[in-house]
């Protein structure tokens, strides 16, 4: 290419655009130059432009290192629009028969491809790499580098071989281009791909049309999603889910709710993924439901909400998940649910792999954490994390500036909090932190001596959540900072060095609580709750478990009767609707439940809202009546779980799910093989007299005499024999 070609008129030929974004002309004029580029972008700014355009224009082919399949054929795609010839754009992978890779093989060798498209799997193919000697290759382009790095958020083993295969096929400029890393990632990636001195081009991680916002994750929250996206109908919309099993499920109750909705994962096979992807970008489908770990891949413009069913597994995850909303910059709403537990089950499905490995997805769950709980802006606390500091007090964007809290003096707080890591050598993590500030004399604290210093219990007015908040709020305004290198150490700054001298005011506001079911309707909570109606069920269910001699709870649980004051049933055949009612409650309580909504109604000239109700598909589930039956059978239970690729934890929820709609299940048999008659009593009368069946009230009051799941299971047994 001609040093003084105008890259702007090359622009508005291939692509149609009059100028350049941010930092695209100058990462393009590095890459002609035959300089190593790093680009740091975040979605929606550009990046594929960044290699596409200096491929189209130099001689060779350049070859894009992707590892999304999804991805690459969205993007050959779009790059033959700008060609007459289809030839100029070929992907290889696992996906291409021999016909269809023979084809790609021969336009490559031609001259005719300028682009070629490749999974890091299909590179370390002997034949490919034999292939690709023979190619006159203008650079590699490293998409999704983060791919790298084991602290990112998508690490893949094969991307640490990119660079002797390079070496092997044959040297030229690299870009490697990610959305979202940290500086211990960047490192990682430069140095993984030998390019060190690679120069760098980072743009602002702000996307100020974006809304931020963390919901409590309760157990309506399928009710609280389907009513979110009917008050957005006719918007597309991305859901993230952890698991293949929860993708299914929440597609089939959206599509039970007459949202076009589908799901998408990579346990699916390629031709219904292409289809459903393609159907997504042709907006025949509204909503995606898809898995964290599995990338979609979808350069998709307009959708304008993404949300997390689940807490991903890290910060990064989250700000590439959520980026893919609003990419043109409209409107785009990042809703995520979430719970503690949540955290500590992905805590859990650490176990058994290496210890470092432990280590590092620890401190990433624990940034996700922080950023959950914050009640300061969250636009803020994500930039933070990036290594970009946002001036702004309030973003008028997110929950939390919405919503502000009430700021508290924190000044005496902050000072002992800098003292405690001071006097620790500044050789600790938050948690050990915040052990020697409660008073908790833990093993690490003991075996450390550091139950003898001087500021041992010297916060022990507060408690562990408040200094958790001190700490955060601490990070950033710059007080201290993480040694992330260094397994999450906290090290004091030279501000906070001048903070311990001289102490000024400090103000914060508490995290939020999500450890609490309850949800603030007026915060961007979700039930529009008949407050007079629930008193009158409540007080319906207190007088028929007088009659019948059973706790209310066993009747119908809180959450159903929230849900029959939201939606009014006043037939039995709605009242199956109802979130935890099967059809045996239904039948045996709902008449007088749905009279009693009935009278409600009409006396107050209530308007039904129909369109609102949200079925459940509990009732029509294959996976329920074959569980019935094998328990029916005297099937172990463990056994049970295993063959339906459950963890026992999931399978007691399908139990708890099966027992509290009305089902009777007789599971004495396994029962009787664990515990003594003695012990389930026990539990039995627990219930019998308690005014919850709440599992943690049960294990406070049982004195950590008995595991979660034998109360679990002994709740179950109850809820069958007195409920149903």
């Amino acid at each position: 290419m001609n040093k003084n070609q105008d890259l702007t008129s090359q622009l508005k030929h291939y692509f149609g655009f009059d100028t350049f974004k941010g930092d695209q002309e100058a990462i393009i004029l590095n890459l002609l130059q035959g300089h190593d580029t790093f680009v740091l972008m975040p979605t929606g700014g550009g990046k594929s432009l960044c290699y596409q355009l200096p491929a189209l224009l130099m001689n060779g082919t350049a070859i894009v290192i992707s590892p999304l399949i999804a991805l690459m054929k969205n993007q050959v795609d779009a790059i033959r629009q700008v060609s007459a010839d289809d030839g100029i754009a070929h992907f290889m992978n696992s996906s291409l028969n021999r016909t269809a890779l023979d084809q790609v093989k021969s336009d490559v060798i031609s001259g005719r491809t300028k682009l070629l498209y490749v999974a890091p799997e299909s590179l370390t193919k002997e034949e490919n790499i034999d292939f690709l000697k023979q190619v006159k290759i203008s650079f590699y382009a490293v998409d999704e580098a983060h791919c790298i790095s084991e602290w990112g958020h998508d690490f893949r083993p094969e991307y640490r071989r990119i660079r002797p295969i390079v070496s092997e096929i044959g040297t030229a400029p690299i870009i490697a281009l990610t959305a979202t890393a940290t500086d211990k990632v960047r490192d990682d990636i430069k140095k993984n791909l030998g390019m060190p001195d690679a120069d760098e081009f980072r743009s602002s991680f702000n996307r100020p049309n974006l809304y931020y916002e963390v919901r409590p994750k309760t157990k309506d929250i399928d009710k609280d999603i389907v009513k979110f996206i009917k008050q957005n109908a006719g918007k597309s919309g991305i859901i993230y889910c952890l698991s293949r099993k929860k993708v299914e499920e929440l597609a089939e109750v959206l599509r039970a709710n007459d949202i076009n909705a589908r799901a998408y994962h990579a346990g699916m096979d390629t031709p219904t993924r292409t289809q459903t992807q393609d159907d997504f970008v042709m907006d025949k489908i509204n909503v995606i439901v898809a898995t964290i770990a599995f990338g979609m891949g979808i350069d998709k413009p307009d959708v304008r909400y993404v949300i997390h069913y689940d807490i991903p597994k890290s910060l990064e995850g989250y700000y590439q998940e959520t980026g893919r909303a609003g990419r043109d910059g409209g409107e785009g709403k990042c809703i995520t649910f979430y719970t503690y537990r949540d955290l500590q089950k992905l805590e859990k499905f650490m176990e058994g792999k290496p210890v470092a490995e432990q280590d590092i997805g620890r401190q990433l769950l624990q940034e996700t954490a922080a950023y959950a709980e914050t009640s300061v802006c969250r636009r803020r606390v994500l930039l933070h994390y990036f290594g970009e500091e946002y001036e702004e007090e309030n973003c008028h964007n997110c929950d939390n500036c919405l919503h502000p809290k009430t700021l508290i003096e924190a000044r005496e707080e902050l000072k002992m909090a800098l003292e405690v890591i001071r006097d620790t050598k500044e050789n600790f993590k938050v948690p050990h932190i915040i052990n020697i500030l409660t008073g908790n004399p833990t093993e690490e604290v003991i075996s450390h001596m550091h139950d003898d210093l001087e500021c041992f219990g010297c916060g022990d007015q507060k408690d562990a959540r408040y200094w958790n908040t001190v700490l955060r709020q601490a990070l950033l305004n710059g007080y201290i900072f993480k040694e992330v290198e260094n397994y999450g150490l906290l090290k004091l700054t030279e501000q906070g060095r001048s903070f311990i001298k001289k102490p000024t005011s400090f103000k914060i506001s508490l995290d939020n609580d999500f450890e609490s079911d309850y949800v603030d309707t007026e915060a961007g909570g979700t039930a529009a709750l008949d407050e007079q109606l629930l008193s009158m069920l409540k007080n319906l269910r207190k007088k028929v478990s007088k009659a019948k001699n059973i706790p209310p709870y066993v009747i119908f649980q809180d959450q159903s009767l929230e849900a029959m004051a939201t939606v009014y049933p006043i037939t039995t055949e709605e009242l199956k609707n109802i979130p935890g009612v099967g059809e045996g409650k239904a039948k045996r309580y709902g008449k007088e439940f749905c009279e009693l909504i009935m009278r409600h109604c009409e006396e107050n000239e209530i308007e039904r809202p129909e369109d609102m109700r949200v079925r459940t598909v509990v009732n029509k589930s294959k996976n329920k009546v074959s569980i019935i039956q094998s328990i029916d059978r005297k099937v172990d239970l463990e056994m049970l779980a295993k063959s339906k690729g459950l963890d026992f934890d999931e399978f007691l929820d399908e139990l708890d799910a099966i027992v509290d709609s009305g089902t009777k299940l007789d599971i004495n048999y396994y029962l009787n093989s664990i515990m003594d008659s003695d012990q389930i009593e026990d539990i039995f009368e627990y219930f019998r007299e308690s005014e919850t069946d709440d599992i943690d009230d049960a294990l406070d009051e049982l004195e950590d005499d008995y595991t979660e799941e034998q109360i679990r299971l002994v709740r179950i047994k109850f809820i069958s024999e007195l409920g149903n």
